[in-house]
C-alpha cells in the first residue's frame, strides 16, 4: 500500500496537545510534583500553579475564579452539572429540559435520572439542528429545575441560540447549563451576558491534554458534591488535583484565546473550501448543519448510496483521519441520533462524514482530501446496487 502523509481532520474528537502546553506541564511531573494540599514548598508551588490556572480560565469566561471547578473532562462535568443539580433541587421539582441532539454525556445522564424519578423533556431541533425555542418555552413547567442545551453540536457544528435560551431560563427562574465542550476556546463566551449558570469544557478539545476539564458553577447555585472524599475544589470535587493537566489546559486556553479571531478565520477558510468543493463536485450529497451558525472548523456531509464506515476506512488507507455521522464504528447499527433528529432518513444518515479542521491544516491538505473523497465516493457508488438501480431509473430514491 502506498505511503501517505497523515492528514488529521478529526479535531472534534480530540486535538494534538500544543507543544507549549506540554512544555508547561513537564515541571509538574518532575520538579514541582508536590500535592497542592500539602504545606511544604513544592506543594505550595503546585497550589499556586492551580490557582493561577483557575484565574486564567475564569477570565476567559468573564467568571470569578471561585466559580471554576476542575474535573476529569467534559463528560464528568456534564454528569456533575445534571446529577448534582437534580439532587440539590429535587425538592423544588423533578423536571429537566434538554435537546434531542445533545452529547451522550448529557443524554445518558438524563436517562439515569429518569430511572430515579425525574422527568425529562427532549426538545426538537429544525433541519439545521437549531433548537426550537417556542417548543422549549412550551415545555417549561412549574417543577422545571434545569435546562441543559449544548453550545455547539459536536457532529454538525450548529451553534445554538445560547443567549436566548439563557434569557428564557432566567426569566422563568430555571437554572441553565450548557455543554460547551466543542465551543469553549473556539468562540467567545461570556457567562453573564449569556445568562449561563453552569458550563462544561474539556482540555483536549482545544489542544490541551486529555483527562482534564472544568465545570463553571455560578455563585449561589447549590449543586452538591459529585465525588466524595477529601476537601479539594472547595469541598465539591474530591481527589488530588491533576496539576500537570490543569497547567497544560490553562496554557492551551491562553494560546487559544490570544489567537481566537485569527484561528477561527483560518479554520473558516478551510471549512468553506471543503464545503464549496464537495457540494459542487460530488452529486447527491447534503451539507448537515446550519451554513451560517456553524463552528469555524466543522464540515458534515451525507452522501447517498454509500456507507460512512466504508468511506472512513478508505480515507484512513490514504492517511486521512475523519469520522462518520453514523455510530456504526462504535458497534451500533443505528445512525447518528443527531442526523435523525434533523430529519435525515436512515439510509442517508448512514452515509455521513464529519471533517473537523484545525489551524495547523493547510489548503493543500484540503485539496488532497476533496480529491480522495471524490474518488472514493465514486468507487463505492459503482459497487452499490442501490446506485445502479437509481441510475437505471433516472430518479432520486
Amino acid at each position: 500500500m502506498k505511503d501517505f502523509k497523515l492528514i488529521y481532520l478529526d479535531n472534534a474528537a480530540t486535538t494534538k496537545t500544543d507543544p507549549e502546553a506540554v512544555e508547561a506541564m513537564i515541571p509538574y511531573f518532575t520538579d514541582v510534583y508536590g500535592n497542592p494540599s500539602s504545606i511544604y514548598s513544592i506543594g505550595a508551588s503546585a497550589k499556586k500553579a492551580v490557582t493561577e490556572a483557575r484565574d486564567l480560565i475564569a477570565s476567559t469566561l468573564g467568571a470569578k475564579s471561585n466559580e471554576i471547578y476542575f474535573t476529569g473532562g467534559g463528560s464528568e462535568a456534564d454528569n456533575w452539572a445534571l446529577v448534582a443539580t437534580a439532587e440539590a433541587y429535587g425538592a423544588k421539582g423533578k423536571h429537566i429540559i434538554t435537546s434531542k441532539i445533545e452529547h451522550h454525556a448529557v443524554l445518558h445522564t438524563c436517562e439515569y435520572l429518569e430511572k430515579r424519578g425525574y422527568e425529562v423533556s427532549y426538545i426538537d431541533v429544525d433541519e439545521n439542528g437549531i433548537l426550537k425555542l417556542e417548543e422549549l418555552k412550551a415545555a417549561i413547567r412549574p417543577d422545571t429545575i434545569l435546562i441543559s442545551v449544548m453550545f455547539a453540536n459536536n457532529e454538525i457544528g450548529t451553534i445554538q441560540p445560547v443567549r436566548e435560551i439563557g434569557q428564557i431560563a432566567k426569566e422563568r427562574g430555571i437554572l441553565f447549563h450548557t455543554d460547551a465542550v466543542q465551543a469553549y476556546a473556539h468562540v467567545p463566551i461570556r457567562v453573564d451576558d449569556m445568562n449561563i449558570d453552569m458550563l462544561s469544557a474539556s482540555g483536549h478539545k482545544f489542544h490541551g491534554p486529555k483527562g482534564i476539564g472544568f465545570l463553571y458553577i455560578r455563585t449561589g447555585i447549590k449543586t452538591r458534591s459529585f465525588l466524595h472524599g477529601g476537601g479539594q475544589e472547595r469541598g465539591r470535587r474530591a481527589g488530588t488535583e491533576n496539576v500537570p493537566g490543569i497547567v497544560g489546559m490553562s496554557k492551551a486556553a491562553r494560546i487559544a484565546f490570544d489567537h481566537l479571531e485569527e484561528k477561527a478565520g483560518k479554520e473558516g477558510k478551510l471549512r468553506d473550501y471543503l464545503i464549496k468543493r464537495i457540494g459542487e463536485e460530488i452529486p447527491y450529497c447534503r451539507l448537515n448543519g446550519d451554513a451560517g451558525r456553524r463552528l469555524a472548523n466543522n464540515v458534515n456531509y451525507s452522501f447517498q448510496f454509500i456507507e460512512g464506515e466504508s468511506l472512513l476506512i478508505s480515507l484512513d488507507r490514504r492517511g486521512i483521519c475523519a469520522s462518520s455521522g453514523s455510530a456504526c464504528t462504535s458497534g451500533s447499527l443505528d445512525p447518528s441520533h443527531v442526523l435523525l433528529a434533523i430529519g435525515l432518513p436512515h439510509e442517508i444518515a448512514h452515509g455521513s462524514l464529519r471533517l473537523t479542521v484545525s489551524a495547523e491544516n493547510t489548503m493543500e491538505e484540503m485539496e488532497e482530501t476533496v480529491s480522495a473523497i471524490k474518488e472514493i465516493v465514486e468507487r463505492l457508488r459503482n459497487m452499490s446496487p442501490l446506485y445502479e438501480d437509481f441510475i437505471k431509473k433516472g430518479k432520486n430514491i
